[in-house]
């Protein structure tokens, strides 16, 4: 005896239209275009979770450099001469303490430069 999928396809279709809610058109209520909305959507969503990482590293670089600049010296400098003396401080919060704190900014740049 053939047995239909009923409850099962219904409660998997409903997942994936609701997931698909604010999509255009056809996308949001036909079941074969929601499913290759969603898939598609599902793998941006991953590779975005990796590259806003990327993004922002490369933001605080920029913010770091323009602030070394303005402190007489470059990013690559700055970094390398806080590794020589020996200073661990990671990209985020110096990139925080050239934008909040200038003055403390310009002090490791003195450190690094020495």
């Amino acid at each position: 005896m053939r047995v239909k999928g009923g409850f099962t396809n219904r409660r998997r279709h409903k997942k994936v239209l609701k997931r698909a809610k604010g999509a255009y058109s056809a996308n949001s209520r036909c079941y074969t275009h929601a499913v290759e909305k969603n898939d598609r959507a599902l793998a941006y969503a991953y590779k975005h979770r990796k590259m806003k990482k990327r993004e922002f590293r490369a933001l605080w670089n920029q913010r770091i450099n323009a602030a070394a600049r303005i402190n007489g010296t470059t990013y690559s400098r700055l970094i390398g001469g806080l590794a020589q003396a020996g200073i661990e401080i990671n990209r985020k919060m110096l990139a925080d303490l050239a934008i909040s704190d200038t003055t403390g900014f310009a002090g490791l740049c003195k450190h690094a430069i020495q």
